[in-house]
């Protein structure tokens, strides 16, 4: 199904999960309040992810973002997609525990309507280049059949061996 093809309903439809809440806590070190994806429902070895997240009331960034009207800060949209990708990329990874992916570049960020509560996110990263230790991914995000946000995500792997606040990259 590209992108072009999807339709609404086949944006609603239940997928059968690829990956659960519980094996996405096996690839990413994130927890509440920051991890940003619920379910993955596609993965193409070094190519391509599709994940969801459910947006609700009870996230706390909607406290502040804004009172009265809540709508889901567009770095966090982008977030998601990284995270997605770090999955992708981590699969791949024999030794993910000992690593951590982190942001090194974010490009073409685009924020086309609001998400707000009660809207699914649909995540879908497609990979652009892709090393061992390295990855470029060209995110796109969708509510139902609306695109809501795009972004070009760069990240690499560091240790998680943590030293004076920075990775050790020896």
């Amino acid at each position: 199904m590209t992108n072009a093809t999807h339709t609404a309903a086949e944006a609603q439809a239940p997928s059968k999960p690829v990956m659960e809440i519980g094996d996405i806590l096996k690839f990413l070190p994130h927890r509440y309040p920051f991890l940003l994806i619920d379910r993955v429902i596609e993965i193409e070895r070094t190519k391509r992810i599709v994940a969801l997240k459910n947006v609700t009331f009870n996230e706390p960034f909607f406290q502040g973002h804004f009172p009265g009207t809540p709508i889901m800060p567009g770095v966090l949209i982008v977030e998601a997609i990284a995270q997605a990708g770090g999955v992708l990329l981590l699969t791949e990874i024999p030794n993910r525990d000992e690593l951590l992916v982190v942001f090194t570049g974010i490009e073409r960020a685009r924020f086309r309507r609001p998400v707000v509560p009660g809207d699914q996110l649909r995540i879908e990263a497609e990979v652009r280049a892709f090393r061992v230790t390295a990855a470029r991914l060209e995110g796109k995000v969708y509510v139902g059949d609306k695109l809501v946000a795009e972004a070009t995500v760069t990240c690499r792997l560091v240790p998680r061996v943590m030293s004076r606040g920075k990775a050790e990259t020896e």
